[in-house]
């Protein structure tokens, strides 16, 4: 074999290896790629999180409606406290959700959010939230857990939400990452 077939095929094992590590980098990225991607742009429904609630108040003011779900490998009863709330835009809000442990062992569970209509994630703003951290109930165990939050005033701005009156904030609870799968008794317990 003369020399420039060689370095043809050594340039096109060189580009199909660079071919490779892109897409492995790529694929590697696009899990946290995609979580900024959707809370800068609100895509999907997810929320945005805040320092503070903005100064001033909009006369507008929309329902914020709660809704909970627990994946059924979490033997958890998971619910929010009140089912809606009336709020202005810029209005700080505080809501509750109750959990309760209804295993017989301690259990980390950890939630997974957004709100629908999915065009209204960009303007709803958490300032603090328990989805932010695993959540630990002991067996038997019940808490409230607190989410603050406000929706941004200029959601009154863009046209494209005239027709929003009621957003829903959801929120699933999952076993957290390394929690063994719960026994018999906590699935019986559960249902």
């Amino acid at each position: 074999m003369t020399r420039a077939p060689r370095r043809r095929n050594a340039a096109t094992a060189a580009a199909a290896l660079g071919v490779v590590v892109v897409m492995g980098g790529l694929a590697y990225a696009s899990v946290p790629l995609y979580r900024w991607f959707c809370q800068v742009t609100g895509y999907g429904g997810t929320t945005q999180v805040a320092e503070a609630a903005p100064q001033e108040l909009h006369q507008r003011s929309v329902t914020v409606r709660f809704n909970a779900d627990v994946n059924s490998a979490l033997p958890w009863r998971f619910q929010p406290v009140e089912r809606s709330v009336r709020v202005r835009l810029g209005e700080e809000r505080l809501a509750f959700y109750r959990a309760k442990n209804l295993g017989d062992r301690p259990v980390t569970g950890t939630a997974t959010f957004n709100v629908t209509p999915a065009k209204a994630g960009p303007y709803f703003a958490k300032l603090d939230c328990f989805c932010f951290t695993e959540q630990t109930l002991e067996a038997g165990r019940s808490v409230d857990m607190p989410v603050s939050f406000y929706v941004d005033p200029e959601l009154a701005g863009d046209r494209n939400l005239d027709d929003v009156t009621t957003i829903t904030l959801s929120y699933t609870f999952f076993a957290a990452p390394g929690e063994p799968e719960p026994g018999d008794s906590a699935r019986i317990a559960a249902k």
